[in-house]
């Protein structure tokens, strides 16, 4: 009687199993959407590394948004730059858009030296636990944390802390433009500038918006607000605004005058060295 009621069960068990396959395959026929092969050639072509650069859940997400709009309009990926954007414009038979090639810039530079430590922090070394609890323990509410929160979510390896002066140091060769980095930062000291030809960009290493005297006591490197730069500036490339200077790098042409009239030298750049004028030498 038992054996015939193991048998039972599992005859009911296997026709229920059955049962759902059948219902499972009929459902699935009836829903199945043919996807576009186009979405396949388009993600073979991209980096794979679903950083979110281009604004998009990943890379796939990437690809089919491309077949799905039939354009590029809006749509880049960091990290491939043009040349997959073209291979990509070419599959779904449009004209790819030339991308400005951009890079990740500190605005930053309270180093050890400039921004002395003024307290001692015991908690979990993180930029963002950091800047909830406290000022940071160089007494700077605007300036880097220097706990590295950008360097250990670069998924390119493009950013590493520099201990001489406690500041993140982003190497432009490896950067992609993702804005990981850009989002991490607590205090969005990490922005996304043109890289510029020739590779030169021209950018305000501070961000602190304190008075001039008030900034400059608590770093020596601190954009003071005197304005200098915005007056010399000959394209008009550069705001003052709650006591802080910006760039605008789709005005700055990187003549460099902006520098030589910084008085604390807040103003960065990867502009070649300046040639000192020769002294004349009279007879």
């Amino acid at each position: 009687m038992d054996a015939e009621l193991i048998l039972i069960t599992i005859g009911i068990l296997c026709g229920t199993g059955l049962l759902g396959a059948v219902l499972l395959f009929f459902v699935a026929r009836r829903f199945h959407v043919d996807e576009d092969p186009r979405i396949d050639r388009i993600a073979a072509l991209l980096p794979g590394a679903n950083c979110g650069g281009c604004g998009l859940k990943g890379c796939r997400d990437l690809a089919t948004t491309c077949v799905q709009r039939g354009n590029l309009t809006g749509i880049n990926c960091p990290v491939g730059g043009t040349p997959v954007m073209k291979k990509i414009a070419e599959i779904i038979g449009v004209c790819a858009e030339e991308a400005n090639p951009m890079v990740a810039v500190l605005r930053c530079n309270g180093t050890c030296q400039a921004r002395p430590k003024r307290s001692e922090y015991d908690g979990a070394h993180s930029c963002a636990v950091m800047n909830s609890v406290a000022v940071g323990t160089r007494g700077c509410s605007y300036g880097c944390l220097g706990c590295g929160d950008c360097a250990d979510v670069c998924p390119f390896d493009a950013i590493a802390m520099d201990e001489s002066t406690g500041l993140p140091v982003v190497d432009p060769e490896k950067c992609t433009s993702c804005g990981k980095c850009v989002a991490t930062c607590p205090r969005h000291l990490l922005e996304l500038r043109y890289k510029g030809k020739r590779d030169r960009r021209v950018w305000v290493a501070c961000s602190s918006r304190d008075k001039g005297a008030v900034a400059r006591k608590i770093c020596t490197n601190a954009c003071i607000g005197c304005g200098k730069c915005v007056r010399t500036c000959p394209f008009e490339a550069i705001d003052l605004k709650d006591n802080l200077a910006y760039i605008d790098f789709e005005k700055c042409r990187a003549c460099g005058k902006c520098l030589d009239a910084c008085p604390t030298g807040a103003i960065h750049s990867t502009l070649p060295p300046r040639k000192q004028p020769t002294e004349s030498v009279q007879q």
